[in-house]
C-alpha cells in the first residue's frame, strides 16, 4: 500500500520532527509514504476565522495537491476533521465536488489509520512513563475516534496510561482562533486540563491534535508545570534502536 502523508502547517512550521517520526511510523506499519512538498493549509484557521472565500482557495489548492486515489493519512485529528466535516459545505455541489467526495472518503487521522485500516497497534516502542491521553474535541466529536489512542498506548513497553476525571472536556485551544479571542477562558481551559492529567499522577499528556499540543504545551511551560505534553507519534517511535 502506498499512502499521501498530510503534514499540517503548525507541524511543518514547529514540529517537524513529529512529521520524520510519522514518516517512520508508517514505514514500519508497512506502507510506502509519498510527501507531496508543495502542500499547505488545509484552510481550517481561515475558515474558522469567517474568511470563507480564502478557505475554499485554500481547500481548492488542497485538493489539487492530493489527486491520488489512495489514502491520505494525517498527523492532526483537527484538520482531518475539518476536511471531513467543513469540505462538504465548501465544495458541495461545485465543479470540485467529486473531487472533494474522493478526498473525504479517503483522509484518515493517523491513530484511526493505524489501528481500524492496517490493524496495528505494536511497534515496539519503549516509554517508561506515567501518561494521560487527551481525547480532542475534533477526534472525539468529529471523527468518532476515542479508543485508538488508548489502544495504541497500551502497548508501549513501560508505559502506564492513567485517566484523567474529565477527558473529554475542550483544553481551550477551540477551533485555532477561539484561544485569541477567549484568552482568559483558554487559559483557564488549558489550567484546568494540564491539572487534572496532573492529578491522575501523569508526568506527560499525549495527544493526536497538533493544535491542542501547541496551545497546552506553551501554557505549561509558561506556567512551569511539571508535566509535558506530547503527540503520540513521537511516544510511538520513542525507544526505537
Amino acid at each position: 500500500m502506498t499512502v499521501d502523508l498530510f503534514v499540517s502547517c503548525i507541524i511543518d512550521q514547529f514540529y517537524p520532527m513529529t512529521a520524520m517520526n510519522t514518516l517512520k511510523l508508517l514505514k514500519a506499519a508497512g506502507v510506502e509514504v509519498e510527501y507531496n512538498p508543495e502542500q499547505t493549509c488545509c484552510g481550517k484557521f481561515a475558515f474558522n476565522s469567517g474568511y470563507i472565500e480564502d478557505a475554499k482557495a485554500l481547500g481548492e489548492k488542497f485538493l489539487h495537491d492530493f489527486p491520488n486515489n489512495r489514502p491520505v493519512v494525517g498527523i492532526s485529528a483537527s484538520c482531518v476533521g475539518f476536511i471531513k466535516t467543513r469540505y462538504k459545505e465548501l465544495f458541495y455541489n461545485t465543479s470540485l465536488h467529486l473531487e472533494h467526495k474522493r478526498l473525504i472518503s479517503n483522509i484518515y487521522e493517523l491513530t484511526d489509520f493505524l489501528v481500524n485500516q492496517l490493524h496495528k497497534d505494536y511497534f515496539e516502542a519503549v516509554f517508561p512513563h506515567k501518561a494521560a491521553y487527551l481525547d480532542s474535541c475534533s477526534s472525539l466529536r468529529e471523527l468518532g475516534l476515542k479508543n485508538e489512542g488508548r489502544q495504541l498506548l497500551s502497548k508501549v513497553n513501560g508505559l502506564e496510561l492513567v485517566e484523567m476525571k474529565h477527558p473529554e472536556i475542550c483544553c481551550g485551544m477551540g477551533k485555532g482562533m477561539f484561544a485569541l479571542q477567549h484568552e482568559a477562558i483558554s487559559s483557564s481551559l488549558a489550567d484546568k486540563k494540564l491539572k487534572e492529567a496532573m492529578e491522575a499522577g501523569a508526568e506527560y499528556l499525549i495527544t493526536n491534535d497538533i493544535s491542542c499540543l501547541m496551545h497546552l504545551d506553551s501554557y505549561a511551560k509558561k506556567q512551569k508545570l511539571p508535566i509535558e505534553v506530547i503527540h503520540i507519534v513521537d511516544v510511538l517511535t520513542t525507544g526505537w534502536e
